[in-house]
């Protein structure tokens, strides 16, 4: 990703500050804990399409 792209893009619920995850190729924002996912290079900035980190793993077992 562009870093001069990075610098500019914040989340677009509450404005704050994305940290770019490059293994997962995501833009995380922690003040929301989510995950926005970054496809073909592009960043994708819905919040519908954004990943809960609060959320369990898929395919993780249940807490007991």
């Amino acid at each position: 990703m562009d870093t001069q792209l990075l610098d500019i893009l914040v989340c677009p619920i509450c404005k704050g500050p994305l940290h770019h995850d490059k293994k997962a190729l995501e833009l995380i924002c922690n003040a929301d804990k989510l995950a926005y996912p970054i496809r073909d290079g592009i960043p994708i900035m819905w919040a519908d399409q954004a990943r809960d980190l609060n959320a369990p793993a898929a395919g993780a077992a249940p807490a007991a």
